[in-house]
């Protein structure tokens, strides 16, 4: 099998950040611990990134650990300090090196990290299954205009930028159905 999951910024430090909601957190532990949990039972490797940042609660060293309500033993960590998680870290060359072909994005900020990273992936040559209920976000509000955005519309927009130029967008089931799909025809 030549994927592995990319689970980017699932750190306490988001709780620490002014725009931080739990409205959606419940959801979204569910979903990316399905999505964890379903990946290591079928052999994928399981990437953890970290943001890190010289300022703020991204420089707290004890704020940069996984978010709580997560289990994750990851194959490998990198930590970033841009958006993109394939900028600046090894993963890369750690994906090249397994010979991985294949990533399922997951972890927050949808919108941010996660579309960066994805985008970045596609443009690198990766077939990228982008996992949006395993994703978080937080409502924002236009600087210019006012409008306000719900967690739920930028997800929306998230996917609608992405889908069939940068990612195949899919659920959970759909993503392990894929990898069960992908092991049978190895077998």
């Amino acid at each position: 099998m030549h994927t592995a999951l990319i689970v980017i910024d699932a750190q306490q430090t988001f709780k620490h950040t002014p725009y931080w909601s739990e409205s959606d957190l419940p959801e979204y532990l569910a979903r990316q611990q399905e999505l964890i949990d379903g990946c290591v039972r079928r052999g994928v490797p399981v990437v953890q990134i970290f943001h890190v940042d010289a300022k703020g609660p991204f420089a707290q060293a004890a704020l940069v650990r996984t978010l709580d309500g997560l289990t994750i033993d990851p194959a490998v960590t990198f930590r970033k300090q841009v958006h993109s998680a394939l900028a600046g870290t090894g993963l890369m060359a750690w994906l090249i090196a397994r010979g991985i072909t294949r990533l399922i994005i997951s972890g927050i900020r949808t919108e941010q990290c996660c579309e960066t990273t994805t985008r970045q992936a596609a443009d690198s040559g990766f077939k990228v299954d982008f996992v949006t209920e395993a994703t978080l976000t937080f409502p924002m509000r236009h600087a210019r205009s006012g409008n306000a955005y719900t967690a739920a519309q930028i997800r929306e927009r998230t996917e609608l930028v992405l889908e069939g130029r940068f990612a195949r967008i899919v659920s959970v089931a759909e993503a392990l159905s894929s990898l069960d799909g992908a092991l049978a025809k190895a077998a």
